[in-house]
């Protein structure tokens, strides 16, 4: 958001998970996870983020000391979800004296968009912030309006695999626009452990693999043992899916394509299909 704004340029630190657009890549890294999930497999990874969690410890360091050299006016972060990245909480014992900490908390898509304005504000990017609303807003009207009046498609959206976690937030609005039926995604709430089992027994048409923090190539990867009894596609849950971004819009177009191929165009995103049983 603040590289659509205008103000790469002013962007003094980044986080460890920060790396779209390309111009951010390389700027200095002041948060970092405590765990290697390339070293782990899906079911690892949540077993050492559950463990972390129940101790009551953060999943991720902060270096204070490169914050306090950065001498930011601003740090912009969110308490939304504590696994996946810092939480105003623990930034605020490594802040510069003098610098303000804004927490984006967003769950929905209304709340993506009032976040963009919000942040615009305190940025004296109003103005801006109005018109990546906006394109954001038509781009998803755009493919909600190509595939309505079509036959709903019955989805189930992983965000994990290995437990499969059920869609939730922003994610399930996003299935619904698209012209598809969440089978077990809670919008606006957050995301949940499920069984593959259970998946089955709701009789998805489609199951979309895109867990958080990974692309499709990564996603197929760790996905291709499923074997499920109905078609599933692994998608770019990083890019398009988990970060309450305008870059959602893209998402909600990928789904509408992959939900009525016929009807709606395909917007380019990396989309890979998953053998079947």
């Amino acid at each position: 958001m603040i590289a659509q704004l205008g103000l790469v340029d002013e962007l003094v630190g980044v986080s460890e998970e920060c790396r779209w657009p390309p111009e951010v890549v390389g700027k200095p890294v002041v948060t970092a996870a405590r765990i290697d999930p390339a070293a782990l497999t899906s079911l690892e990874i949540d077993r050492a983020v559950r463990d972390s969690l129940a101790d009551g410890a953060s999943l991720y360091t902060v270096d204070a000391a490169l914050i306090d050299a950065l001498a930011p006016d601003l740090i912009v972060t969110q308490d939304l979800c504590a696994v996946c990245a810092v939480s105003s909480g623990q930034l605020a014992s490594a802040c510069p004296v003098g610098a303000e900490v804004l927490s984006l908390d967003p769950r929905t898509l209304a709340e993506v968009a009032d976040t963009v304005g919000v942040l615009a504000a305190r940025l004296d990017r109003a103005e801006r912030g109005a018109e990546i609303v906006a394109e954001m807003w038509d781009a998803i009207e755009l493919a909600s309006k190509a595939v309505r009046g079509l036959p709903r498609r019955r989805v189930f959206f992983a965000e994990w695999i290995d437990p499969p976690f059920s869609a939730g937030h922003w994610v399930p609005e996003m299935i619904h626009l698209a012209g598809g039926t969440d089978v077990l995604g809670r919008p606006g709430r957050p995301s949940y452990a499920t069984t593959w089992d259970e998946v089955i027994a709701q009789e998805p048409e489609l199951v979309v693999i895109g867990p958080c923090g990974f692309g499709a190539e990564e996603a197929a990867e760790r996905a291709a043992g499923l074997r499920l009894p109905c078609p599933s596609v692994a998608v770019d849950g990083d890019g398009y899916y988990s970060r309450p971004a305008p870059r959602l819009a893209d998402g909600v177009r990928q789904l509408a394509h992959l939900f009525h191929p016929d009807a709606a165009p395909d917007p380019g995103l990396t989309s890979l299909q998953l053998a079947t049983l």
